[in-house]
């Protein structure tokens, strides 16, 4: 498997006044070196990309989700997500996630999901991210539709040298069952964290294909009835999650902060 990734570029990263996170926090780098995928693709046009450069992330395109969700997000997470764990610095999104006690949780993160005018049926996503690691850390960049459809389009779970696999699942209810089939990639030699990679679906209609680094490791049939409703709009989201099912708490050997950087969201569609 070609990963073709380029030469690593250290550039500090700085908490910006008027954004989230805190001033006294620890300045960071980034490793901006990775993966970078295409602009364009062929039979595609470009239908929407976020870069991350304006000053009001939540003036049209992404809405913040708050709090501990129902039974933890679904999932027993042990964060609260919160808006000051997040900020736009130098291009970037960032979600920190920290070990500190906010009603009632023991660890807070952050979590966005793209407006009803930022949603999209068949085509490619592409999303440039910096995975954070170590036990405990769950970062997830994830479609949500309607009638309980959801589409993992990458998840990492952190710890026990996991940080080397991501996996991509399509979530949906059948019967009044929830039923979920994925797959995942593992790097031989390396891992997911601190370099940039590039995470990617691409939905026809009939099929749903997983991607990392241009690289197609999963890919899904949805052309049966109980699967249509993969093929209506979906809303973006990105999240930092905490513990619960997957990863566990975080333990002795989890280092905090942590942080998910994001670099752009592109979404592409096909031409007429």
């Amino acid at each position: 498997m070609n990963w073709n990734l380029h030469r690593y570029l250290l550039a500090p990263v700085f908490a910006l006044a008027g954004f989230f996170i805190s001033a006294q926090a620890e300045p960071t780098r980034i490793l901006a070196g990775g993966y970078i995928s295409p602009e364009s693709y062929p039979g595609m046009k470009l239908a929407w990309r976020e870069e991350f450069r304006s000053k009001n992330l939540f003036d049209s395109n992404w809405l913040q989700e708050t709090g501990t969700g129902r039974h933890g997000w679904g999932n027993n997470e042990l964060q609260y997500y919160r808006p000051e764990n997040l900020a736009l610095q130098d291009g970037y999104l960032v979600i920190t996630a920290t070990s500190e006690a906010y009603e009632g949780s023991q660890y807070t993160s952050s979590r966005i999901v793209s407006r009803e005018s930022r949603q999209f049926s068949a085509g490619r996503i592409d999303i440039r991210a910096s995975l954070p690691g170590g036990q405990g850390m769950r970062p997830v960049l994830w479609m949500e539709g309607e009638a309980g459809a959801g589409i993992d389009l990458m998840e990492m779970i952190g710890g026990s040298g996991r940080e080397n696999t991501v996996h991509g699942t399509l979530h949906w209810r059948q019967n009044g069952k929830r039923l979920y089939e994925g797959g995942s990639v593992t790097l031989p030699n390396d891992t997911f964290t601190g370099q940039f990679h590039v995470f990617s679906i691409i939905r026809d209609g009939s099929k749903i294909q997983w991607l990392a680094d241009n690289q197609v490791y999963f890919q899904m049939d949805v052309s049966a009835p109980e699967f249509a409703a993969f093929n209506a709009p979906f809303s973006v989201g990105i999240n930092l999650a905490i513990g619960g099912e997957g990863p566990g708490a975080p333990d002795s050997t989890t280092q905090f902060p942590q942080r998910l950087v994001i670099d752009y969201v592109r979404v592409f569609q096909k031409t007429q």
